[in-house]
């Protein structure tokens, strides 16, 4: 089943079907949360609000075919729903009880490194925006998919598009720029010094 998920065939409307779906998916559906909300701990949490919601109601989904089109959705408006309400999402402690894990401490910071830039720019986007970008470049979907996904019309997701395209290209661009100017300005030397002859 997992062999049937992955070529694209309908997943079967029971236990196991959502459970071989689940196990293919939920990375991709684990990335575009991140892209949406920026944030690996939220994203885990949206996720799998997305798949509780989906649990009970998975025999009719499955039966109706484009599950990835209704995970979407899904998604979609569950992360609208934690923007409303970031309340939710806060809890405090008076302590933290976990030891640090320097091996995944370090692994997080090398794929921040690498999503930073990205992930700055999709945040300075509306999530109108954000959102038609993440799903138009992360499943390659059409237009007319994504505006069946968030209920707008498809002359919306191509202003949409195409206003976030220019905005993500110009934030990308200025970091860039940024990031060179930083290293040109660096005063850390690169050669040892050299040292005085008083021979």
């Amino acid at each position: 089943m997992v062999d049937a998920a992955r070529s694209g065939e309908d997943p079967a409307p029971d236990d196991d079907g959502f459970r071989e779906w689940m196990i293919v998916r939920s990375s991709t559906l684990r990335r575009k949360a991140f892209l949406l909300c920026g944030d690996w701990s939220s994203a885990d949490d949206l996720v799998q609000d997305v798949l509780v919601a989906m649990y009970p109601r998975w025999s009719r989904i499955a039966r109706g075919g484009h599950v990835d089109a209704y995970a979407n959705r899904v998604l979609i408006g569950k992360v609208v729903d934690a923007r409303r309400r970031p309340w939710r999402r806060e809890r405090f402690f008076s302590s933290v009880p976990d030891s640090i894990d320097v091996t995944s401490e370090r692994a997080i910071s090398a794929v921040d490194e690498l999503d930073g830039p990205l992930v700055s720019a999709l945040a300075a986007l509306p999530a109108g925006q954000r959102a038609v970008l993440v799903l138009r470049f992360t499943d390659d979907l059409t237009v007319e998919a994504i505006a069946d996904v968030m209920g707008i019309p498809a002359g919306t997701v191509k202003s949409r598009l195409s206003r976030g395209t220019e905005a993500l290209r110009a934030h990308l661009d200025a970091s860039g720029d940024q990031a060179r100017r930083t290293a040109h300005l660096d005063p850390t030397p690169t050669l040892s010094p050299v040292t005085e002859d008083r021979s």
